[in-house]
C-alpha cells in the first residue's frame, strides 16, 4: 500500500521572524515550481531557494505537497478576498460599470503570476484541495447572488442560477486566458468581449 502523503502544515508560524521564514519557502517554492515544474521541484531545492536549511523547512511543511497545498491555500483567500473587495465597491455602481470592473480585476488577478496560477490549478488533485475549490466556488455565487438580489436593473430570473453561470463563465475564461499564455493586448480583447457577454445576459431587455 502506497505512503499516504500529508499535505497540511505541522505549525504555523506565532512569531515575526518565522512568519518571514514561513512567506520566505512559499516564495521559493513558487519560484521553483515556475522553473521546474512539480515533478522536479524538490523540498531541498526549495530550501536552498529560500535560504534555510532543510531541517527548517520541515518544522513547518512535512512534504512538498504540503508546500504546494498552502501555496494553493494562498492563492484561492486572495482571489476571494478580491471578488469580496470588489463586490462591496461597485455594489452601487451603474451596472455597466460594475460588470467591466469585476471582469477586469479578475483579469488583473490572474495576470499577476500567471505560471503559478496554472501550476497550483493543475496540481490541487494531487494534494487534496477540489473540495476547498469547490467551497469557495460556492461561498463566491453566494457573494455574487447577493449582489444580483440587491440591484433592480437585471433581468428578472433566479438569482443562484445567474451567479452559477455567471461564476462558471468568468472563470472558464479567465483560467484559458492563463493556460493559453494570452499576450496582455490579446487577454485585454477577451475581457473586453467576456464584459459583453455578461452585460448581454444581465440585460432586463
Amino acid at each position: 500500500m502506497a505512503r499516504r502523503v500529508r499535505t497540511t502544515a505541522r505549525k504555523k508560524p506565532r512569531q515575526e521572524r518565522s512568519q518571514a521564514t514561513v512567506d520566505a519557502i512559499l516564495s521559493a517554492t513558487a519560484r521553483v515550481l515556475c522553473t521546474t515544474g512539480y515533478d522536479r521541484a524538490s523540498t531541498n531545492r526549495i530550501a536552498l531557494h529560500a535560504g534555510v536549511s532543510i531541517g527548517s523547512l520541515y518544522q513547518y511543511f512535512p512534504s512538498k505537497e504540503a508546500l504546494v497545498a498552502a501555496l494553493v491555500e494562498r492563492h484561492i483567500d486572495q482571489m476571494t478576498s478580491l471578488v469580496k473587495t470588489k463586490l462591496a465597491e461597485v455594489a452601487a455602481t451603474p451596472l455597466p460599470l460594475a460588470v467591466r470592473t469585476m471582469i477586469q480585476a479578475m483579469f488583473d488577478a490572474h495576470a499577476v503570476d500567471p505560471k503559478l496560477h496554472k501550476v497550483l490549478i493543475e496540481e490541487v488533485p494531487r494534494v487534496g484541495r477540489l473540495e476547498r475549490l469547490t467551497d469557495v466556488e460556492r461561498q463566491v455565487q453566494g457573494l455574487v447572488a447577493a449582489f444580483i438580489d440587491a440591484r433592480r436593473d437585471l433581468r428578472k430570473a433566479p438569482a443562484h442560477a445567474i451567479a452559477f453561470v455567471l461564476v462558471h463563465a468568468v472563470e472558464a475564461v479567465t483560467h484559458a486566458a492563463v493556460v493559453d499564455e494570452l499576450p496582455a493586448p490579446r487577454a485585454q480583447e477577451v475581457a473586453e468581449e467576456l464584459t459583453h457577454l455578461v452585460l448581454r445576459y444581465l440585460s432586463p431587455g
